[in-house]
């Protein structure tokens, strides 16, 4: 009867364990995701509902068992420690694994890409479209005078703070810390070796990052970059007026102007190169890293001038004397009246 008695209590136990290793593993360890490719899913932290958050992974992340999904997220108290965030859901993921990330906010960073940018209204949208924060929250930031001076920027001049590239940041990422994490990258491409070459331009990096947004902005060429950079380089030096076509673009707010005419020149605007001698207050767009490169990598010669060339190529004749721009410019003059181009 003790025998038969141990016996029954193996079986028993045994059974039951299975029977529990079993729903330990359907709830913890079974694949309970079936998703071709990663996909992604967004927690709010205005909308931290749980409810809404299971229904996101039934329609997006195709979530097989969504109740054993409930049961384990009830059994680690989850419901009540959500935390906003982006979290990946890859091929086969478990309840577990998910489960892991979304409790202590292990989220997956988003890339942050940007470039070819003018306005900083536009950076601002450009910046936060994949984040949670919104483009008017950035620009707030932008647009703060004591912020910008934090930074040690100007509201003018903390469009320079940004190096176009490609970062990582985590979605949920608020506009200050986003303005910090670009200061650090700031630092990073300042290096010393750019530091001594703006030095021996006799130039800050910020007003490298201005001249190299006025070179961006006056040749799509990339050749071109340092040539010009050289030429504005040169006037600067000889205290001449820059008379920098796309700043008076800028000043006006139009950068389709195809014909710059005397009424354009006289615009009573810091930005306006033929009335002011110097660098403008600040950029005129965000520089590219090889255009900000150009320039403290500028070429040496002795060009003060230069003009579109009259087959609209997009490249430039460059001129020592006035008398040979003079040539060059009525050349292109005359093919812009041809063109019908007012």
């Amino acid at each position: 009867m003790r025998k038969r008695l141990i016996i029954f209590v193996l079986i028993f136990s045994t059974v039951v364990a299975v029977l529990v290793g079993t729903v330990v593993y359907l709830l913890m360890y079974q694949p309970n995701f079936s998703v071709s490719e990663t996909k992604y899913i967004y927690v709010y932290e205005e909308k931290k509902d749980f409810t809404s958050l299971c229904e996101v992974l039934c329609d997006s992340a195709g979530c097989r068992q969504i109740q054993l999904f409930k049961w384990l997220a009830e059994i680690r108290d989850y419901p009540e420690k959500m935390k906003a965030g982006r979290y990946a859901i890859e091929p086969e993921l478990n309840n577990q694994t998910l489960l892991n990330r979304l409790r202590i906010g292990q989220q997956s960073p988003v890339r942050l890409t940007f470039n070819n940018v003018r306005l900083i209204g536009d950076l601002a949208e450009r910046l936060t479209e994949p984040l949670m924060i919104r483009g008017e929250q950035l620009l707030s930031c932008l647009e703060n005078e004591k912020q910008c001076q934090a930074l040690g920027f100007t509201q003018n001049t903390i469009a320079t703070l940004f190096i176009p590239n490609t970062y990582e940041v985590y979605w949920t990422i608020s506009a200050e810390k986003l303005l910090e994490r670009m200061k650090r990258e700031y630092a990073v491409f300042w290096n010393e070796s750019r530091l001594k070459k703006a030095s021996n331009l006799r130039l800050s990096p910020i007003e490298v990052s201005i001249l190299a947004s006025i070179v961006e902005e006056e040749t799509a060429e990339t050749d071109e970059y340092p040539i010009v950079a050289g030429l504005y380089l040169n006037r600067l030096y000889k205290g001449m007026l820059l008379q920098a076509d796309p700043t008076l673009k800028y000043a006006i707010g139009d950068f389709t102007i195809r014909r710059i005419l005397n009424i354009h020149k006289a615009i009573d605007s810091p930005y306006n190169t033929y009335l002011h001698k110097g660098l403008p207050p600040g950029p005129i767009r965000i520089p590219s890293i090889q255009c900000i490169d150009a320039v403290l990598n500028y070429t040496k010669h002795n060009y003060l001038y230069m003009c579109a060339k009259e087959d609209f190529s997009g490249r430039h004749n460059f001129a020592v004397t006035l008398s040979e721009h003079n040539r060059n410019a009525d050349r292109y003059r005359a093919e812009l009246n041809r063109r019908g181009i007012r």
